[in-house]
């Protein structure tokens, strides 16, 4: 099925975004437990609107805890916390669970501040420092902010501002002859046009092809999306 716009008219008004988003990534889990091998695992964590409650942390009305008292701070600087989490994690079982690798769908609140955006960005830095393999998918049209175009800027690529409005990356920290590098796969999204396959890479050189087209489709089918939305 060709890609709605989910985030504006007519769509927008006839279907939830964030329902959508939450039930592809159950579709995403499941394909990725149909392919992964043994030991292996794919769950989606969803969390939408997440609120720190400040007076929690308010040494005024916070009983201090028994034991040693330590000064106050030299400085407090604020600290942007990731809110709306949509994605499918992939974990190892052996020893405990350990992420092995991640698909992230981007939400409009991950794209609408600089803060929100340096968040997600240092997120996909940290699975990339693991190293976890990752995929990102953008489909959101009422942000034009770009989060690949950031991380490639933190990776100190060129170019790194010239990049598609929606796009499915995906990134794999490798060795290379000259030492660690981020091999990076970019695929440029359009309404209207089908969705592709990405690599997702695990810990030891296997490689899944997460079919976003068929997860995208499922997710239509079963919300009762149709492609004639006028």
């Amino acid at each position: 099925m060709p890609l709605l716009d989910h985030f504006r008219p007519p769509l927008s008004g006839r279907r939830h975004w964030h329902s959508f988003h939450n039930s592809w990534a159950t579709y995403l889990a499941a394909d990725l437990n149909r392919l992964l091998p043994e030991g292996y695992f794919a769950e989606a964590n969803v969390q939408f609107g997440i609120e720190i409650d400040v007076a929690a942390y308010d040494e005024q009305t916070t009983p201090p805890p028994v034991g040693w008292t330590p000064p106050a701070p030299t400085t407090s600087i604020p600290y942007a916390v990731t809110t709306d989490q949509v994605e499918v994690l992939v974990y190892l079982q052996e020893g405990g669970p350990q992420l092995a690798a991640a698909v992230e769908l981007v939400s409009p609140r991950n794209k609408d501040r600089p803060a929100a955006r340096e968040a997600f960005v240092s997120k996909y830095l940290t699975y990339l420092n693991l190293p976890v393999g990752l995929i990102v998918v953008d489909v959101v049209t009422e942000r034009h902010a770009n989060l690949h175009a950031e991380l490639m800027a933190r990776l100190g690529s060129p170019g790194a501002t010239a990049q598609p409005d929606l796009y499915a990356t995906a990134y794999r920290r490798a060795e290379h002859g000259d030492g660690p590098t981020v091999d990076v796969w970019v695929e440029s999204l359009e309404i209207g046009h089908t969705l592709p396959t990405l690599p997702l890479w695990l810990a030891g050189g296997l490689c899944l092809g997460v079919d976003l087209e068929l997860t995208y489709t499922r997710t239509c089918n079963e919300q009762r999306v149709i492609a004639n939305v006028a």
